[in-house]
């Protein structure tokens, strides 16, 4: 293994990941949603195993292959369900805006269209702090929630990143970047305490819908809409109103963060953790923002537990 996060040159990519894992084992299936901000549209969907419904949230610029090395050891104990997010993937990407309310209830109703309401679930990164804003609409939505590394804390680097896209025409100068070569753009903006996990696989795929105007355009939009610093700060007033009130978060909720995370630092699971005292913190010694990839199994030992010991009550 490399030093931590020490970044492997894209022209050195292998073509498969060094690590073999589970995704071409999953069925891929497109389910129609009627949603009523984004109207209807297909979503592509991942699916394993059998039992209790898992629903599995990825993050930004990512997609449902994000899951490939847990995939396999979930599907033991669980029905696993893993969509592509609207404007990610091979979803649809419909031309509206992309709100962290408008996709938090999304996930509400993607969970009603596919029969799992009170599913359990994990939610990385910005899939993370989607399905927490997800259970303050829904209490209902899940039977517990496993947060890994989310963002949620309006830090000065989020206001920055507000503003800049806030300027005419950042848009186009993104658009421009990204459209150089897509896939070297993927590599360069994930980032992993193993960098030697990567392959041109993963870039081809996380690349593939930024070679198209309506990706490029969507992934504008979940920069600008939904990691808008004004949305983590409702975000926070509605965590502080419910600590307030005393009153728990609305579903079992366990985040889950790296020590050494470069992309959203620790410190905001140790501002989470203090507005949702009802919340379980576990932090892991290695690993990334990503750490069910490049820590699976620390990753797994940390969230199944917690998975099984909610599911079972439910």
């Amino acid at each position: 293994m490399l030093q931590p996060f020490q970044p492997v040159p894209y022209d050195d990519l292998p073509e498969l990941p060094r690590l073999p894992h589970g995704y071409e084992k999953t069925r891929g299936f497109e389910r129609v949603v009627h949603s009523k901000h984004f109207g209807k549209h297909s979503v592509h969907v991942r699916e394993i195993g059998s039992g209790p419904p898992l629903l599995l949230v990825h993050g930004l610029m990512t997609t449902s292959y994000s899951f490939r090395y847990v995939f396999a050891p979930l599907a033991e104990h669980f029905r696993v369900l893993a969509p592509d997010l609207p404007g990610a993937g091979s979803t649809d990407k419909p031309d509206t805006r992309y709100g962290a309310a408008e996709l938090a209830e999304w996930i509400f109703e993607f969970a009603q269209t596919m029969g799992i309401v009170g599913a359990a679930c994990i939610g990385n990164s910005m899939g993370g702090y989607l399905c927490m804003r997800a259970a303050l609409l829904h209490a209902n939505v899940f039977s517990c929630l496993v947060n890994e590394h989310s963002p949620g804390i309006a830090e000065l680097r989020l206001h920055a990143l507000s503003t800049l896209l806030a300027v005419p025409g950042s848009e186009r100068l993104l658009a421009a970047l990204v459209r150089r070569d897509p896939q070297r753009w993927a590599h360069k903006n994930v980032h992993y305490y193993d960098e030697s996990l990567k392959s041109r696989e993963e870039a081809r795929i996380y690349a593939a819908p930024l070679a198209t105007d309506a990706g490029r355009r969507a992934f504008y939009r979940h920069l600008k809409d939904t990691m808008s610093a004004q949305g983590m700060r409702q975000f926070v007033a509605e965590l502080k109103g419910l600590k307030r009130a005393k009153r728990a978060f609305p579903t079992p909720l366990q985040l889950v963060y790296a020590k050494r995370d470069p992309m959203v630092p620790p410190r905001v699971g140790k501002r989470l953790s203090a507005l949702v005292p009802s919340a379980e913190m576990v932090w892991l010694e290695e690993g990334s923002h990503f750490a069910h990839i490049d820590r699976p199994q620390l990753f797994l030992d940390a969230a199944l537990p917690f998975l099984l010991r909610h599911t079972r009550r439910t």
